[in-house]
């Protein structure tokens, strides 16, 4: 490499690391010392306040509830895209890129329209004693929106690129559709779907704009934690606001962690 390669890579490095250290490390470190300004103890505090610890418990059950439903969605959508032909399969895979498409805000709204008091559903459900806007069933159905492309995408290509060839070997030798899935399909596509599945996770987690419009911002009862930290900086309890918001750094720090080691494994794969 020539002294002046060498000095474009340098500059190149520093320009991208000071980069990612001005729009990533530094806000980081400013939520960090924030949470931690009362020290540890604060910081727990203001993690066990009623309110806070309810919408913990909220985006906890939303996620134990969405993550599945899209795993299964993306599993589903990935084998039949990637191994079938039929007709609407453009459509299908098209509407599985449109929660990417469109805001967040805007699919809460069509929520709204579709399960209100005075949407197309909304009064047929109320009628009989069943709430959905402003309750916990629209934070899991915009969740469930605005979440499902990520284990389909992860999975299309994967199964795509790799063919059907042992599958259908599988079956000539008269292996069940469901024994040939368990253990020959799912083995190839772990890393995958390990990766599809983080990656929704973390979405469910850190949304905010469907769930603010569906929400009602009721304390207790449907804040979850991104609502929880719009909350306590508008009271101007910074402090708080900052501890649940280290909360889900911790929890982007940790996705990061998982979403490198599965990558690793699925760029083997695709080798």
């Amino acid at each position: 490499m020539t002294r002046g390669a060498r000095a474009a890579r340098i500059a190149l490095l520093a320009v991208s690391f000071g980069f990612l250290g001005l729009l990533l490390l530094a806000p980081l470190g400013a939520v960090l010392a924030q949470a931690f300004a009362a020290g540890f103890g604060g910081w727990l505090s203001s993690l066990a306040d009623p309110d806070t610890v309810a919408s913990i418990k909220l985006t906890l059950l939303t996620a134990a509830i969405v993550v599945p439903v899209n795993t299964l969605f993306g599993i589903a959508a990935a084998w039949a895209i990637a191994r079938f032909e039929f007709r609407g399969k453009s459509l299908l895979v098209t509407l599985i890129d449109l929660p990417l498409a469109i805001s967040p805000v805007v699919a809460g709204l069509v929520l709204v329209f579709l399960f209100g008091a005075h949407g197309w559903f909304g009064g047929w459900l109320i009628e009989r004693g069943f709430a959905v806007i402003f309750a916990v069933p629209a934070i899991v159905l915009a969740t469930i929106f605005i979440s499902f492309p990520y284990v389909a995408r992860e999975l299309i290509p994967l199964m795509q690129q790799q063919g059907s060839d042992d599958e259908v070997a599988a079956l000539s030798l008269g292996a069940r559709p469901w024994t040939t899935f368990a253990r020959i399909t799912l083995p190839k596509i772990r890393w995958g779907l390990l990766y599809g599945v983080i990656l929704c996770n973390a979405r469910v987690m850190g949304e905010f704009g469907a769930v603010s419009v569906l929400s009602g911002h009721i304390r207790g009862l449907t804040n979850t934690l991104p609502l929880q930290v719009e909350i306590l900086y508008n009271e101007y309890n910074f402090q708080a606001a900052f501890a649940v918001a280290s909360l889900l750094a911790f929890l982007a720090l940790v996705t990061l962690l998982l979403t490198t080691v599965s990558e690793r494994h699925l760029h083997d794969v695709k080798r």
